[in-house]
């Protein structure tokens, strides 16, 4: 079983990270961790297809039901393997959770605007949209007056609660498979990917899904390596070049992870933007450090910094 420690691992973790939101996901990623079958299985995945989100996704687009038991998850994994796994080799996890700005929201205000915003791993770029969202901090206060959706994050620590909203003044990105606002089939993923229980955020991705098609995003397709120097290009004369993204960098291999640190270091120590930087806790050791980042939180940093331990979904903010 030592082959599959790793995943085991994965498994048990997003069972914490889910517990208490998804309690079928919970149960799902129990069952996964100690059925030597199934961990058998994904063992034959490529490792960054092996993440939870993704298979259980693949599995409920054939047909899982969810919420449901873990056993008839498991049927259908190993009764139409061939089928789940063209689509979890073809797909990805585009989560593309706008609840997640309102941990981010606290971030951008630090940076002085306006801002021109570069998201890496972009999915739809729901998130590039800070500025048509009203906020909700409690109990610590709150932001309104865009006359967007409201966000909520449950506060705690001394949150620099925003006066206003940001400026934006550019907004871009870039993605392997950038999905497109106005196709039906890629937003029919994106909703696939909402926890099943999580009626709340599957209202709250079409409300982002309007808000974006009102003015869709310019977003580039490829690897962020490729286009993020022109990018930055592009932004520089619009206002602050700020570079962000919400687990994204989890589904790099370790080396590129450690080079996307070393470009985004070196980006920000020659003053070319700001990063804001939103991912799992052992993702990026070089900005955690020895810090003991609370399991099933993400590290929110920026410029390499952590200021916030964040729900991975926007649902609390812990500022440091």
């Amino acid at each position: 079983m030592l082959l599959y420690d790793d995943v085991i691992e994965e498994y048990r973790d997003f069972a914490t990270y889910a517990a208490g939101d998804s309690p079928c996901f919970e149960e799902w990623a129990l069952g996964v961790a100690d059925d030597p079958e199934v961990l058998a299985w994904l063992g034959t995945l490529p490792p960054i297809k092996r993440q939870p989100n993704l298979v259980f996704a693949a599995a409920r687009w054939h047909g899982a039901a969810a919420p449901g038991s873990y056993a008839g998850l498991r049927r259908l994994l190993l009764e139409r393997e061939p089928e789940v796994r063209a689509t979890v080799m073809a797909r990805a996890t585009q989560t593309n959770e706008v609840g997640r700005l309102a941990t981010l929201a606290p971030v951008f205000a630090l940076v002085e605007g306006p801002l021109a915003l570069i998201e890496v791993g972009a999915s739809a770029g729901l998130c590039l949209f800070p500025d048509r969202y009203d906020y909700s901090w409690p109990p610590l206060g709150g932001l309104r007056g865009s006359g967007g959706p409201l966000l909520t994050a449950e506060a705690t620590g001394p949150l620099p609660v925003p006066v206003r909203h940001p400026e934006v003044a550019w907004r871009g990105g870039v993605d392997l498979h950038p999905l497109d606002v106005g196709d039906p089939d890629a937003m029919a993923w994106l909703e696939n990917l909402v926890w099943p229980e999580q009626d709340e955020r599957r209202a709250r991705l079409r409300a982002a899904v309007d808000v974006a098609r009102r003015e869709p995003p310019a977003l580039r397709r490829g690897d962020l390596f490729d286009h993020l120097p022109g990018l930055l290009d592009e932004a520089a004369p619009h206002g602050t070049p700020v570079v962000f993204h919400s687990a994204v960098i989890a589904y790099l291999e370790e080396p590129a992870r450690r080079r996307f640190h070393e470009l985004m270091t070196s980006l920000v120590a020659d003053g070319r933007c700001r990063w804001i930087s939103n991912e799992g806790r052992r993702v990026l050791p070089a900005v955690t450090g020895d810090a003991d980042v609370p399991s099933g939180r993400f590290a929110t940093a920026l410029d390499g910094t952590p200021v916030a331990w964040s729900h991975g979904h926007g649902h609390a903010v812990d500022w440091l």
